[in-house]
């Protein structure tokens, strides 16, 4: 079983901007991934179907970290030759 998601948005932190705070519960709720999480619990899926989502996924991710350590690399040489 997966841990709650308690994501809250306070006015506080959007300066009581309603529009901001409407964008920042979607990316929170996206983040912690809320909605695939019903969208895939809605029908059943076989469990080796549900291991290659879960496997692609994780791959997904393994190759966005990297690239983004490798452009992060990329500015601070960028930074340090000026």
């Amino acid at each position: 079983m997966k841990k709650k998601a308690n994501v809250v948005v306070t006015a506080k932190e959007c300066r009581n901007n309603p529009n901001i705070m409407i964008r920042k519960f979607i990316k929170k709720v996206k983040k912690e991934r809320i909605i695939e999480e019903i969208k895939d619990r809605r029908y059943h899926k076989k469990r080796s179907v549900a291991k290659k989502e879960k496997r692609e996924r994780a791959a997904r991710q393994r190759r966005r970290d990297e690239l983004k350590k490798q452009r992060a690399k990329q500015r601070r040489n960028r930074t340090n030759k000026k």
